[in-house]
C-alpha cells in the first residue's frame, strides 16, 4: 500500500473506526497507512482535538459513537477489592451486560486519575488481562490499595442493579451510607 499523506491518512483512520466496529490498535492502523506508530498517535490526538468521539483502550482505539434512538443507562460505582480479583470483577459485570466504561481513582498527589477499559464481554476482559501481564503493568486501583470507581452503562436500570448485587455478594462493592 501507498504511503497516506496527512488529511487523506487522518480521513481513512476515521472511517475505518467509524465502519470496523470494533478496537483498531496503533500497529494496525500503522500497517494499514504505511507510517510509523508515533504518526497515528499524533493523527488521533488531532481527530480527537476535533471532537471525534475516539477513545484509547488496552485493546486499541474505537469510535464511540452512542445512537440516539438507543438508551443507555449509566452510574458510577465504588469498587475494592485485591488486584488478583480484577479478572474476576470484570467478569462478573461483563456477565451481567455491562460494558465497564473506566476506572477512576483518587491519588494523593495528582488528585483524580481515569482510563477507559471500555469492556463489554469475556473476550475484552481476556485482552485487558493479558496487556496488563504482557506490560508487566499493575491495574489502577493499586495505587489505592484497591479501592476505586467505575462507569459502566447498559440498556436498563436492571441489568446495572444486578451487576451491583452480584458485586455485594462477592465483597466487591463498597456499600453506599
Amino acid at each position: 500500500m501507498k504511503k497516506l499523506l496527512g488529511e487523506e491518512r487522518r480521513a481513512f483512520l476515521l472511517d475505518l473506526l467509524k465502519t470496523e466496529g470494533k478496537a483498531i490498535t496503533g500497529t494496525e492502523f500503522a500497517q494499514r497507512t504505511n507510517v510509523s506508530r508515533q504518526v497515528i498517535v499524533n493523527d488521533i490526538a488531532l481527530l480527537k482535538a476535533r471532537n471525534e468521539p475516539i477513545v484509547a483502550t488496552s485493546q486499541g482505539y474505537i469510535y464511540f459513537n452512542q445512537k440516539a434512538s438507543v438508551q443507555i443507562f449509566e452510574r458510577q460505582i465504588a469498587a475494592y477489592h485485591t488486584s488478583d480479583q480484577t479478572e474476576e470483577e470484570l467478569n462478573t459485570l461483563v456477565d451481567a451486560g455491562i460494558t465497564v466504561k473506566d476506572v477512576t481513582v483518587e491519588h494523593p498527589v495528582y488528585g483524580e486519575i481515569t482510563a477507559n477499559i471500555m469492556v463489554k464481554n469475556r473476550y475484552d476482559v481476556q485482552q485487558f488481562m493479558n496487556k496488563l501481564q504482557e506490560t508487566n503493568a499493575s491495574p489502577l486501583m493499586a495505587l489505592t490499595d484497591g479501592a476505586h470507581l467505575h462507569t459502566i452503562s447498559a440498556p436498563t436500570e436492571a441489568q446495572l442493579d444486578l451487576a451491583e448485587k452480584l458485586l455485594i455478594e462477592k465483597g466487591y462493592l463498597l456499600k453506599k451510607d
